[in-house]
């Protein structure tokens, strides 16, 4: 008999929870602990033979200890004979590195997509990698979702006066374009240039700000420095209080204080990473558990992803 069953690492467990709530679906029984050298030991502790197993498990910080977790839960489940493996990964680790920008550096990204599918995953479940491209280094099939829709939902309940859509850099520019429609406002471009890792430098901005509520979009945030840069940019061109908005809340090292700036009126992110209970009224989270739900339920059924994606979005 056909079984679906789902389980959680110990990255977020509060989103594989409501994710299980919301599809009704007890989370399955496994235990991960820790030997004292360091080494991650899992088992499951029901039979998962001829299942179709969903791995739950975001690659935020610690990064590397979360992977490797993933691949041990994966290994465990291909050895105890369940029938498929997908990995719901949420936040998709080394996406920043999926291409060379010099020489003798690594292309990780798609190191890390060779390593999931030698751990034996059949699927892989995401949202908003940083470089579409990234599916193409798979040879299983890549479910990419997007938490646009839940954003932009959002924002237009907000009914914020005199919006702009604004993009931190040329990359993000399609998305930002994306969300200006829905909301029917106009877009802006900010260009710059990076000294270095997690370091940017606004060098000048295309499009009209001035006396303008900016709604900045981001796939993730991770130090905070790029977005206070933007900011105060968008300061001096004369923008009021920026809304930021981003899937996946890294905060890496001091950006909850970075993120404290006057410039910043709100912060819109989405749990596909847990973050500290103590994130005060600054910080809205939107919860994509039922993205990822239903997007559980489409594959186990085999229906069509692409119901997920509002037209043209």
């Amino acid at each position: 008999m056909d079984r679906r069953m789902i389980f959680s690492g110990t990255s977020n467990p509060k989103l594989a929870e409501d994710i299980s709530r919301y599809l009704d679906v007890p989370l399955g029984r496994v235990r991960i602990s820790r030997f004292k050298s360091g080494e991650i030991y899992v088992h499951y502790e029901e039979s998962v033979r001829n299942a179709d197993v969903f791995l739950i498990q975001t690659l935020g910080d610690p990064v590397n200890e979360n992977l490797m977790e993933l691949l041990i839960m994966a290994d465990a489940a291909r050895r105890a004979s369940a029938k498929s493996i997908t990995a719901v990964v949420p936040y998709f680790a080394y996406a920043r590195q999926e291409k060379k920008d010099a020489p003798r550096e690594p292309i990780t990204a798609k190191m890390l997509a060779d390593v999931l599918q030698v751990a034996g995953i059949d699927r892989v479940i995401t949202v908003d990698l940083h470089a579409p491209a990234i599916q193409g280094f798979f040879n299983i099939p890549v479910d990419h979702l997007t938490a646009l829709d839940y954003i932009t939902e959002y924002l237009k309940n907000k009914r914020i006066h005199k919006p702009v859509i604004v993009s931190p850099d040329a990359g993000r520019a399609k998305t930002a374009e994306k969300l200006a429609t829905y909301l029917d406002a106009p877009f802006a471009i900010m260009m710059k240039k990076r000294p270095g890792h997690n370091k940017a430098k606004i060098t000048h901005i295309i499009g009209e700000v001035e006396d303008h509520t900016p709604i900045i979009i981001e796939d993730m945030i991770d130090t905070g420095g790029t977005i206070v840069s933007v900011i105060e940019g968008l300061i001096e061109k004369g923008a009021h209080p920026a809304y930021i908005c981003a899937t996946h809340p890294l905060f890496s090292n001091d950006a909850f204080t970075k993120l404290k700036h006057p410039g910043i009126r709100e912060i819109v992110v989405t749990d596909s990473i847990a973050l500290p209970t103590t994130t005060d009224d600054h910080y809205t989270i939107l919860s994509i558990a039922p993205l990822l739900g239903q997007a559980i339920r489409i594959v186990d059924n085999g229906g069509s992803i692409s119901t997920l994606f509002r037209d043209g979005m």
